[in-house]
């Protein structure tokens, strides 16, 4: 009996944002797409909608959007690098989400607290104290 692994033609949008990495679970995936949060090729969809080679995906997660082209397709969660061979994005993508970086890490640089607006550290709360016992 010979077997034969079937080529792969299309893929629901859940399982594959979840084998791109893009996701942790496909219960978040199918989340997401049912909250309006991806759309393939400029249209919403549901997480049943099946996907091909060569569809314009767009993904916005947090405050980040990918604008990605599937490249490949894959029912199965396989490590990093290979998921990462599932898509490729847009330059036009890569470049302004970098610079949406670059001004969320402005933003927590301007807005982090000084030391003294911090709660104590465990030293510190131990000497705190040790402080209040020594004056009674």
């Amino acid at each position: 009996m010979v077997c034969h692994l079937a080529e792969i033609n299309e893929v629901r949008i859940d399982k594959w944002l979840w084998a791109a990495r893009f996701f942790k679970t496909r219960s978040l995936a199918a989340a997401a797409v049912n909250g309006g949060k991806v759309h393939v090729n400029g249209q919403r969809c549901k997480p049943g909608k099946d996907i091909k080679v060569g569809d314009l995906v767009s993904v916005t997660k947090e405050q980040f959007t990918w604008q990605i082209e599937v490249t490949d397709l894959n029912k199965q969660r396989r490590p990093a690098k290979e998921a990462s061979l599932l898509y490729q994005e847009e330059d036009v993508s890569v470049v302004k989400r970098q610079q949406q970086i670059e001004v969320q890490k402005q933003q927590q640089a301007l807005l982090a607290p000084s030391e003294r607006e911090r709660r104590p550290n465990k030293k510190q709360r131990r000497q705190i104290h040790r402080f209040k016992q020594d004056s009674l």
